[in-house]
Parts: C-alpha cells; sequence; structure tokens
C-alpha cells in the first residue's frame, strides 16, 4: 500500500519501529478516508503538495530524510523541485506550509502572537519541556524572555568573553602541542557546553559535567524522533534524560536554597528574585526548563557554526588570509597574552562578515516554525487555521535574487545593507534569538584565537552530513590538524 520499495522498508522498520504501530493505525483509518493520498492542485487559492495518509502524512519521508547523509532538509528541497517554492505536506500529523519569502517572513514574524504562535513537532517540545521560551504562550514569552535576558546584557557577555577567551586559549594550545587530528565540531560542542554550563550555572566539575552533557545529548537527539515512549527509541531515551536532568537541576536548586552552595551565576540570580511578586521572577518548573533550554540552544547552534567556519575558510583561502590579516593587526595593538574583550570584537569588521557569510550558508536553523491562530493569506496563498507555517530560512538565505552566487563563501557580500529579511539566521520580531549577541561574540572569539595564532589542515573532505541531526552537521566532524603561527608569518 505505501508503494516502497522492499529495501526501503526494511530499513524504516529498522531505524524507526517506534512507529510501527502508529503507521499500522494510519493504515487502518485509510479505509475509511476517501481523500488519502490525494495531491493538492496547484494555484493561487491552493497552496501545491502531497499530504499522504491521514495523521502519517509524509513523515516516513521525512525521518527518511533525517536518517540519510543528506540532512532532513533534503526532504524540503525535493518536494520544492516537484511543487514549486511554496508548498505543502503533512508531517507527525500536522500540515505544514514552507514559505520561501522575505515578504512572507515578514509578514510572519510582524505577526507572532496575533495571526502565529511557536509551532514545533511535539517531540521537540516534550525534549525542552512546556515551561520552555521555545514553547510557552504569549501571556508567559514576553515575562519569561525579559528574566531570561540577564546572562546576555552587555556586562554579563563582557565577562563570558573573557573566561571563554581563556578555556579557547588553553585548548587550542594544547591541541596544537600534541599535534593529533581533532574534529572541530566535537571540540567545539564540549568548549561550548563547558562555557554555557559555568556561566550558568558555576558547573567546572568534570564528572558532574559529563553526566549533564550525556542527558543533553540525549534530549537533543530526541526532539526530530517519533514521539512514542517505546523503550531504545531516541524519543525514550531523550525523556528519560531529561528526567534526570529535572532532577540534577532540582537538586542544585535546594542546595542553594539552604544555603550550602553560593555563585555569582545565572541560576543564583533568578533564586535572588523568591520573594519578588510572580510577574517578577521564573517558578522552579520555569527555570530548570530554561536553563536546559539554554544549554542545548548555546551548545549545538554555536557549534555547528564554528565547525562549518572553519570548513569555509579552509575551502577559500582568500576570505582565510583576509580575515587573518585583520586579526594579527588587531593583535599588535594588545600586550602579549592579554585576553580579549567586547571592545576589541567590536573592531574586527570583516571577522564580522565571515561570522555573518558563515550563518548565511550554514544554516543552523533552517527554518523557524509557526502556528496559524486564523485563516491567513500572503501572497494570494491561503493558510487555514491551525496550519503549521515554517518561514525557509534556507530557501530564502540561498535565493539568487537576494544574494549573488549564493553558493559561494563571500564574506564580502555584506559590504552592502541587505535587504530586510534576506538574513534571517537568528529568526525577528518578538521571538528573535536570545542569544543572538552572545553566538557572535563566541564565534569571534574562536575565529580570532584560530587564525591569529594557527594555520591548519582539513584531514577529511567528506561533504556528507550527519545522520538524525535537527541542525546540519558534518558526518565527519571537520577534523583538522593545527600549526602554530611562526612569528611574522601571515
Amino acid at each position: 500500500m505505501l508503494n516502497l520499495a522492499k529495501e526501503e522498508l526494511l530499513f524504516l522498520v529498522h531505524s524507526y519501529y517506534d512507529i510501527i504501530m502508529v503507521a499500522v493505525l494510519s493504515i487502518g483509518v485509510t479505509f475509511l478516508a476517501s481523500k488519502a493520498w490525494t495531491r493538492v492542485s496547484s494555484g493561487k487559492a491552493s497552496i501545491p503538495g502531497r499530504l499522504g495518509l491521514p495523521f502519517l502524512g509524509e513523515t516516513l519521508s521525512f525521518l527518511s530524510a533525517t536518517s540519510s547523509t543528506k540532512g532532513c532538509y533534503d526532504f524540503v528541497r525535493v518536494r520544492r523541485q516537484w511543487y514549486g517554492k511554496w508548498f505543502k505536506t503533512r508531517i507527525f500529523g500536522k500540515i505544514h506550509v514552507f514559505v520561501p519569502s522575505t515578504e512572507g517572513a515578514k509578514k510572519i514574524f510582524t505577526n507572532d502572537f496575533v495571526q502565529f504562535n511557536k509551532g514545533y513537532v511535539k517531540s521537540m517540545a516534550d525534549a525542552v519541556g512546556e515551561k520552555s521560551l521555545l514553547c510557552v504562550p504569549q501571556e508567559s514569552h514576553k515575562r519569561i524572555r525579559r528574566l531570561l535576558s540577564d546572562p546576555f546584557s552587555m556586562n554579563s557577555l563582557s565577562k563570558f568573553v573573557k573566561k571563554f577567551d581563556d578555556m579557547l586559549c588553553e585548548r587550542l594550545k594544547t591541541l596544537e602541542g600534541d599535534g593529533k587530528s581533532f574534529t572541530v565540531l566535537d571540540f567545539s560542542m564540549k568548549l561550548a557546553f563547558d562555557a554555557m554550563c559555568d556561566m550558568l550555572m558555576s558547573v567546572t566539575d568534570d564528572s558532574l559535567l559529563q553526566q549533564i552533557e550525556r542527558d543533553c545529548t540525549d534530549v537533543s537527539n530526541a526532539m526530530l524522533s517519533f514521539p512514542v515512549m517505546i523503550p531504545g527509541t531516541r524519543y525514550y531515551k531523550g525523556i528519560k534524560a531529561r528526567k534526570r536532568l529535572m532532577e540534577t537541576f532540582g537538586e542544585m536548586i535546594t542546595r542553594r536554597r539552604c544555603g550550602k552552595e553560593s555563585h555569582e551565576d545565572f541560576l543564583q540570580s533568578m533564586l535572588l528574585r523568591d520573594s519578588y511578586p510572580s510577574s517578577e521572577k521564573l517558578d522552579d518548573s520555569e527555570i530548570m526548563d530554561n536553563l536546559l533550554t539554554l544549554i542545548i540552544a548555546g551548545q549545538t547552534t554555536t557549534a555547528a557554526a564554528m565547525m562549518w567556519s572553519v570548513k569555509f575558510l579552509d575551502e577559500n583561502r582568500e576570505a582565510q588570509d583576509m580575515l587573518r590579516e585583520e586579526q594579527l593587526s588587531m593583535i599588535r595593538n594588545k600586550l602579549d597574552g592579554a585576553s580579549l574583550s567586547l571592545e576589541d570584537l567590536n573592531n574586527m569588521p570583516y571577522g564580522l562578515k565571515v561570522v555573518k557569510e558563515t550563518l548565511r550558508m550554514s544554516n543552523v536553523l533552517l527554518w523557524f516554525p509557526r502556528v496559524a491562530l486564523n485563516d491567513y493569506a500572503i501572497e494570494g496563498n491561503k493558510i487555514k487555521k491551525g496550519w503549521h507555517v515554517n518561514i525557509d530560512a534556507t530557501c530564502i538565505h540561498y535565493d539568487p535574487a537576494l544574494y549573488k552566487d549564493p553558493l559561494q563563501f563571500n564574506p564580502s557580500r555584506f559590504d552592502e545593507l541587505q535587504k530586510p529579511y534576506s538574513f534571517i539566521p537568528f529568526g525577528s520580531g518578538p521571538r528573535t534569538c536570545l542569544g543572538i549577541n552572545m553566538a557572535k561574540v563566541t564565534m569571534l572569539v574562536f575565529l580570532h584565537r584560530l587564525t591569529s595564532g594557527y594555520k591548519w589542515t582539513v584531514d577529511d573532505l567528506d561533504p556528507c552530513l550527519e545522520k538524525k541531526a535537527h541542525i546540519p552537521r558534518l558526518r565527519s566532524g571537520c577534523p583538522i590538524t593545527l600549526r602554530a603561527l611562526e612569528d611574522g608569518e601571515y
């Protein structure tokens, strides 16, 4: 009935046995559904696409793409070839419309909370928690966002930059001294994780860090899985890991309230508000869900972007040389061994362009999901209440009408002012990524220390993507070998 090749069917059953029961149920429903497998006609009033089986829809195809080395966006790319830029599909029981234009992005971002609300697949919401900033309704969002903003203030970022810079310098020096190849993704994941845990909770103990990181990895892996609690599945492991993390965070909170521990960090700043009115504080579940959200968001996206920056710069030596020249010029005006400051980072104009071009090309956030609160029309395309609309940042960032030679890594394209809503790696509007400035300074510090102190060779040029990742990452992790720059070398 599903018209799948035998090999593909065996592969899907082996990889996703957690959805067999749901698939069987969906097949049964098709006997009652007269319009199953109908193709939706194209035209201005109706968005083209295929909704597939009731509930199941094209979920199997989506999960198959996620499990391939082309990544989950291949699912979108193929359907765009079939139907055109605008198309709709059904994933995990919900109808999704992919919005490919700056005008569509503007309409949705500027109508957040009015015509649209945040929309995530169930597994993602279950993983990070219902009190996460990613999932809470409008009435809670503004309060939680305002109270979470402290770690991202200029004062907090200034302290973070120094700590992160010192940590990075020490680890790069150790790796260069060893003379061995290492994967940039693993290095940057550990670096970003340790930095976030130190800033948020002052956790520096290796055994505790390892425990939290293992559980955060399982939670992250569950974010694009089928939401069925079957032992052995990614979803099951992620929900169990989430429970352990909540227990760990809860114990931290208890120790601090009892006076057994006290630190100058984000968690302590939240607990100092215990006596404040409810509008000026977070309850424990809000604190814990957002600790988890900040750790995962701060680690996975930034680490992936650092990995992609190394790959892109290796493939574009002219850009690498221009960046190195800027960074060496700046370092000559600093005392030997001095840490970077926010002021230093503000004096890296080409470095910032490299960061922007890396974010444009890597698209660590492939699209931004929303749900229509009412029937709505964008560019003549009718969207029904309850449909999920995904602002396709990847399509926008690779649109040749917006970016000349979009497949070419060219930081200098940001010499010119970009069209509104054509550069949206952090989203836009009231839900703009809270960590936008932290991500930028983290990448700038990383690029500065890498290019001003070292040259590198990439040891595996495999372009394939990691399987089952909700963020595009190289399967190889981008392994490199470092060599320290000699005096006077460029």
